[in-house]
């Protein structure tokens, strides 16, 4: 990476070093966008490159043991790499609560959340970051996020955690974990596994993360990136979106990019890289991204099923158990972590440390 100009070091020094993130720079009154966080011209989400015609599919899972509901997820998965539920019985006031808690804890003066920045926390199950490796980007995102790690022997750090939003976190997550289990089942046994035992949870959720990501409003969000391309490093995401919008996933045609839009009490499950491995491509991480908005403020909150650290994945044997090859070598996740961290966003080149 080239060495930065004198101004885009002060913003650095402003938003890392002294803990404000992109929050405390809107919230100092910026009426344009620093270079810091200008993209390229052929990096930007243009117009022209949205597609109207598609749409990620909607699947009503009020009924999970439905052969239809099973046959549109796994199609779902394989297709698209995302699609959204309804009716999968969290709650709308838990939803409504998490969402409420996000805007209260990045709502809070700087002081009081800088406290839980990475490297300065209480704990390290909660942190707060802003963009992914700003050492490393050259554009930085518009986008903060407080991080939970949220395994069980995790919660036992809850009374460190922030308590304008500990609450509604830990109830969102013990309301969803039941929705993950049943997507994992699912999807797994289109992959003709028929019991989910203690090795394989394990290697599919034994280290979940929640964020609470915040997307401060930008003087010009056309110019900007709140999340570049990516895929997750997840087995599944479980994204809970507010109503703003602001989720695009690329298309089967590369350089095409279809929105998401909110739907009220949906969640967007998304194939993170994990599942695609495991899967020996059936199933399908896709890269996405988000785009920050010129008047609102928008919140998110991802929940990442990802396997214990010393988990080791590759393709399912019962994947390969017909004769076909494998695409993937075995990984140990933390590796894996650790290399998807090191470095920006780069779309899903992350996978090829896996790839045979």
């Amino acid at each position: 990476m080239p060495p930065r100009d004198p101004n885009s070091e002060k913003i650095i020094d402003f938003v890392v070093n002294k803990r404000n993130g992109i929050k405390g720079l809107v919230d100092a009154g910026i009426e344009t966008v620093p270079e810091l966080y200008i993209l390229p011209v052929q990096e930007r989400l243009e117009p022209n490159k949205i597609l109207t015609t598609d749409y990620i599919p909607v699947i009503d899972v009020s009924n999970w043991d439905d052969p239809k509901v099973i046959e549109s997820i796994c199609q779902a998965a394989g297709k698209w790499g995302f699609f959204q539920i309804i009716n999968h019985g969290v709650p709308l006031e838990v939803l409504d609560a998490v969402k409420e808690a996000a805007h209260r804890f990045f709502g809070l003066p700087n002081e009081e959340r800088s406290k839980y920045w990475a490297g300065n926390s209480p704990t390290e199950t909660v942190a707060l970051k802003t963009s992914v490796v700003p050492q490393a980007e050259s554009v930085l995102e518009w986008k903060d996020n407080l991080s939970f790690r949220c395994s069980p022997r995790d919660l036992e750090s809850y009374p460190l955690w922030p308590p304008v939003c500990r609450d509604e976190v830990v109830k969102y997550l013990q309301s969803a974990n039941p929705v993950i289990r049943k997507l994992l089942e699912v999807l797994l046994k289109g992959l003709k596994v028929e019991e989910i035992n203690e090795a394989r949870e394990y290697a599919l959720t034994a280290s979940p993360i929640l964020n609470l990501n915040y997307y401060p409003h930008c003087p010009n969000p056309d110019l900007t990136v709140g999340v570049g391309p990516h895929s997750d490093i997840s087995a599944i995401t479980i994204l809970l979106q507010d109503d703003i919008g602001g989720l695009y996933v690329r298309a089967t045609d590369d350089d095409s990019w279809i929105h998401v839009p909110p739907v009220n009490g949906a969640l967007v499950i998304n194939i993170g890289d994990i599942l695609q491995i495991m899967s020996n491509d059936r199933y399908r991480s896709i890269e996405h991204r988000v785009v920050a908005n010129g008047s609102k403020d928008r919140v998110s909150v991802p929940i990442f099923a990802n396997p214990g650290a010393d988990a080791i994945f590759g393709p399912l044997p019962e994947v390969l158990e017909s004769g076909e090859q494998p695409l993937y070598k075995e990984v140990v996740f933390s590796d894996y972590f650790k290399y998807f961290f090191s470095k920006r966003l780069e779309g899903k080149k992350a996978m090829e440390f896996a790839r045979i």
